[in-house]
């Protein structure tokens, strides 16, 4: 007899291996061009030649619940409007629509909500809260946000990252194009109708600008093993927390890690210089003391220059900003990839839900994958 399939979960991108997180990436840019065209304006019949196809239905009929204990904008839409895509239905439970944390512990509230929905996308307080709805949840659960990580996040910015290759890939002084076939971070073409492959990625020297939070977190456990090396300056008091640094470490990532408390040194050689909020939502109360810990770290043209970033350093940040962490020459200018990179949640969160809930389908080479999708 078959052994039943254990239930897919996404708690952080350190859960994942490299080849996993590369399909997740190929899949991510495949449904982005196998939906973008059902969406634009149907202002013609298209040719037999060139017919539409739909995107995976591996949602149809199937609903999704969108537990989230924290406001969102770009998390929200890129949920809702990918499980539509997807042929599912959204059900979003606010912290005031249920019970949890009120009348009922997050055990009960997690088999109750998997036993009437197919997967659960749970935008979180502490990290506690997510692992112990995994743990009793009869269905997928995934990670929309905690204290600790947010990996549709930084799925999203590494998608960017590749999808803006031809920024970073130069070609050398006798003009040919490097040979990137051995990289660690290589995807295979997927070479059906129109659809292209996902450009490939030199490894790139990364900057990270303030606060170690969850967006942080997920790229410690990432980047390294794409090849990448992370530069990251934080004030000493806001190190990442202990039980983050050990899968760092466990993964052997601290490696490809460089860290200090001089934002200046960081940026230097950087390809990219990524920041994030330094309040947090929960953190007001502190806002007073870290606006004045953080004085020092607004990226800025000025910053970069006097650090030593790459000439054509590119800017990344998840949103939402506030002026003291980027200024608007560089958050407006043609630096910044903060849109593209917002855009992009809506296709990886789409890919995360077609293989974790609509196909329990995480393996790293598309075993289970249908080639009509």
């Amino acid at each position: 007899m078959a052994t039943k399939a254990a239930i897919p979960r996404l708690m952080t991108l350190a859960d994942l291996s490299v080849p996993q997180i590369n399909r997740l990436l190929a899949h991510s840019h495949y449904c982005k061009q196998r939906t973008k065209p059902w969406l634009e304006p149907q202002t013609h019949k298209p040719s037999k030649k060139n017919e539409l196809r739909m995107p995976s239905q591996s949602l149809f009929n199937k609903t999704v619940a969108l537990l989230f204990s924290k406001r969102s904008t770009r998390t929200r839409l890129a949920s809702e409007t990918s499980i539509s895509l997807l042929g599912g239905n959204a059900l979003f439970l606010g912290r005031d629509d249920i019970q949890l944390g009120v009348n009922e512990t997050p055990r009960d509230t997690a088999r109750v909500i998997g036993g009437m929905t197919e997967g659960i996308f749970a935008r979180v307080g502490d990290h506690e809260e997510i692992e112990e709805l995994a743990k009793y949840a009869p269905v997928p659960v995934i990670n929309a946000l905690s204290s600790l990580w947010h990996p549709t996040q930084v799925l999203a910015d590494i998608l960017t990252l590749h999808e803006h290759a031809h920024l970073f890939n130069k070609p050398d002084t006798k003009g040919d194009t490097p040979d990137y076939k051995n990289m660690q971070t290589s995807i295979k073409s997927r070479k059906r109708d129109k659809i292209t492959s996902l450009p490939e990625l030199r490894p790139l020297t990364v900057a990270y600008v303030g606060d170690s939070a969850n967006v942080l977190h997920d790229m410690l456990v990432s980047y390294p093993r794409m090849g990448h090396s992370l530069r990251v300056a934080s004030p000493a008091k806001y190190r990442a927390p202990p039980e983050v640094w050990k899968r760092v470490e466990e993964l052997g990532c601290d490696k490809g890690i460089w860290w200090g408390e001089d934002p200046k040194e960081a940026v230097k050689g950087a390809d990219v210089v990524v920041t994030d909020t330094w309040i947090s939502m929960g953190q007001e109360a502190e806002k007073a003391q870290r606006l004045k810990d953080f004085q020092g770290y607004q990226v800025t043209e000025a910053l970069c220059r006097e650090g030593g970033a790459n000439p054509d350093w590119k800017f990344m940040h998840c949103l939402p900003r506030k002026q003291d962490e980027v200024d608007d020459e560089v958050f407006y200018g043609p630096r910044s990839l903060v849109f593209p990179e917002a855009d992009n949640r809506r296709w990886t969160t789409m890919a995360v839900f077609d293989l974790f809930i609509g196909r329990w389908d995480v393996s790293a080479d598309g075993s289970k994958e249908s080639s009509t999708d």
